[in-house]
């Protein structure tokens, strides 16, 4: 099963994580069942940026991004060549490294 290591964020995970999730399992999904408390201001539908991680090790394992989820990344605050929309990846067989930026572009967190 892949593993993903979420690097540490000092709100939504301060010490950071290690889990394994199932092939296919969705990122941001995956996050949220592991208390990683991701911002997802538009429940995953591709309407925001607030789940935006970076993909600092295992990012050439992914699908590449649709039209849509490249269109949105370009309001994301930190956007780096790495970025992903956490709603729009499902996690193949590799393992993955992911940072969550800083800031996101909600001015006001639902905290969901």
């Amino acid at each position: 099963m892949p593993r993903i290591t979420v690097l540490p964020h000092p709100q939504f995970c301060p010490e950071g994580k290690t889990f394994e999730v199932e092939p296919n399992a969705n990122l941001c999904q995956s996050l949220l069942d592991n208390e990683v408390c991701i911002e997802h201001a538009c429940d995953m539908s591709a309407a925001c940026t607030t789940c935006h991680v970076i993909v600092r090790q295992g990012f050439n394992s992914l699908d590449e991004m649709d039209d849509v989820e490249a269109d949105l990344l370009d309001r994301a605050w930190g956007l780096e060549p790495d970025s992903r929309l956490s709603c729009q990846v499902l996690v193949e067989d590799k393992d993955l490294e992911i940072e969550i930026p800083k800031y996101t572009i909600n001015h006001a967190s639902e905290r969901h």
